[in-house]
């Protein structure tokens, strides 16, 4: 009876260990939390004494020309009043002619849409309009519009008629991927604002874009980097959060998949300004984006924003600091009557889930404001913060170093010029901050910078016993494992008197490769089970 207990004793113990072990980490993860909010606080303060009070803001398309007429008054009900008006395309006529949808010129959308004085009735309410040019179903004015000269009046003529200062370019499909139309477009936009520049005017451009889970397409990274090239100051990047189809894994929520798409962005962002020689912190690159989900049903049948996902998305947004919240559209936040069968189907006036009207638009604009003049434009690179490449201290790491040398398996995190990365799967030589556009280009995701006052956490070790120790007289199969300085290896072929040490250095030539994380917690979960 006495052994009994005594064995019970030393199991109680030994799981008691493994617990702590697993405590201590929780323990750093929630302090590391607290670092990274306070960090992420005095970055925030340090930019807004530089550029002054960050104001997002927040302002839901609406489809001109979708029946029924929408009307501005619901938009005036609410805290944001703002519409970024969509969409002005080439005429089928005369394709350097701008009409809404190809249905109605300026100046007929005036008569027969009543659509001037809706916009002074939305502006009396405190409501600004921004003009979106493009979209998914027809020309934008680029495309077929070839006479640089034509093709800037053509832009002038919308910009004189609403006297707006703040404009969208909605690029999709051939208006995305046809370079000419690219190089022409940048190159116009640039004129239209040093024009309006001399006349003492502004001109606030953003670029929507489409986006999956993975970050933005090459064509995407191309027509940003394009306007960078042409020296367009873009207000930022608007990505639009929806239709993702098998870009999305099936266990992802929305919110999920247009978190990471957001996360993915940012870091194509940071490459493509620094390769246009723009230095820009991240908390301003966040500052110079935007999102615009589509609420609701997507396109994507498997697809439904739900307005759980909205407030998700909103907290994320604001936490980060984003720019601008947008949302397809405000023709369709209202509830589906009766008479819809199938939900499934997309409607243009209803978002195919049971909401009050106007919700999506309370929920996503949460923590925007209603001005565009204060969004993230015209910042100038010579002001911007510049970041210095850090100096990686081992004690001040939570990970070890990155090593050219080492290989690295799946799970693995590392430290490298102040941020930790992960391993997606197993990697030698790769910079883990290797300047790549494409996420699937690169086998490790960044999962955020080392904090303040961070130490090396302890890693996951296995018990005494778990393996035999490694020893420099014994022989080895492949597929044998063993404990060297706590850490479990296996060995890749036949060996004798190498030491797994040698793993670290030279990953090729030794017979050992480590065991990662995942499989070390893979091997103390099954132990815990057993005993």
């Amino acid at each position: 009876m006495k052994k009994i207990i005594e064995k019970d004793k030393s199991a109680v113990v030994e799981v008691q260990k493994k617990l702590s072990v697993w405590r201590a980490f929780l323990a750093m993860f929630i302090l590391a939390g607290v670092f990274y909010g306070i960090a992420l606080s005095l970055d925030r303060r340090k930019e807004q004494q530089t550029y002054g009070v960050y104001k997002p803001w927040f302002a839901a398309y609406v489809d001109v020309t979708s029946t029924p007429r929408y009307s501005f008054e619901h938009l005036g009900a609410t805290s944001t009043p703002n519409a970024v008006l969509s969409f002005i395309v080439s005429s089928k006529e005369d394709p350097c002619v701008p009409t809404w949808g190809t249905y109605y010129t300026l100046d007929k959308a005036g008569v027969t849409l009543d659509l001037d004085r809706r916009i002074a009735r939305l502006q009396q309410q405190g409501g600004q309009v921004a003009i979106s040019f493009g979209g998914a179903l027809n020309d934008e004015l680029a495309l077929n519009c070839t006479d640089e000269e034509n093709l800037l009046k053509a832009y002038e003529s919308v910009i004189e008629k609403y006297g707006v200062d703040t404009i969208d370019l909605d690029l999709e499909n051939n208006g995305l991927t046809n370079s000419e139309a690219l190089d022409r477009r940048a190159m116009v936009m640039a004129r239209l604002q040093e024009k309006r520049k001399s006349e003492n005017k502004r001109l606030t451009i953003w670029l929507t874009l489409p986006v999956s889970p993975q970050g933005l397409t090459p064509e995407g990274t191309k027509a940003v980097s394009q306007m960078l090239s042409s020296k367009v100051d873009l207000a930022g990047v608007n990505v639009m959060t929806m239709d993702y189809s098998n870009s999305k894994k099936p266990q992802q929520s929305m919110f999920e998949a247009s978190r990471d798409a957001l996360l993915q962005t940012h870091r194509q962002l940071g490459i493509l300004y620094k390769q246009a020689e723009i230095n820009l912190s991240p908390v301003t690159i966040w500052r110079k984006m935007g999102a615009t989900p589509m609420i609701g049903q997507n396109d994507v049948a498997s697809e439904v924003f739900s307005i759980e996902d909205a407030n998700s998305f909103n907290k994320f947004a604001v936490e980060q600091g984003l720019g601008r919240m947008s949302m397809w559209s405000a023709n369709r936040d209202i509830p589906c009557g009766e008479n819809y069968v199938d939900l499934k189907i997309v409607s243009d006036s209803c978002s195919g889930v049971k909401t009050q009207k106007m919700s999506f638009a309370q929920t996503l604009s949460v923590g925007f404001g209603v001005d565009f003049a204060d969004d993230a434009s015209i910042l100038k690179d010579e002001e911007e913060i510049t970041t210095v490449q850090e100096v990686d201290d081992p004690t001040k790491s939570p990970y070890q170093i990155w090593q050219e040398t080492a290989v690295y398996q799946a799970g693995v995190k590392v430290v490298w010029h102040g941020n930790v990365y992960t391993a997606k799967w197993w990697t030698k030589s790769d910079l883990p901050d290797n300047p790549v556009l494409q996420e699937y280009e690169t086998p490790w995701r960044l999962v955020g910078p080392v904090l303040p006052g961070e130490k090396p956490i302890p890693q996951p070790t296995l018990p005494t016993g778990t393996y035999r120790a490694w020893s420099g007289t014994e022989i080895y199969e492949a597929g044998e494992r063993v404990l060297f300085d706590g850490l479990p290896y296996q060995a890749k072929w036949w060996n004798e008197g190498e030491s797994p040490a040698a793993a670290a250095v030279n990953a090729d030539t030794s017979p050992w490769v480590q065991l990662s994380p995942v499989q070390i917690k893979a091997l103390m979960d099954s132990t815990s089970k057993k005993n």
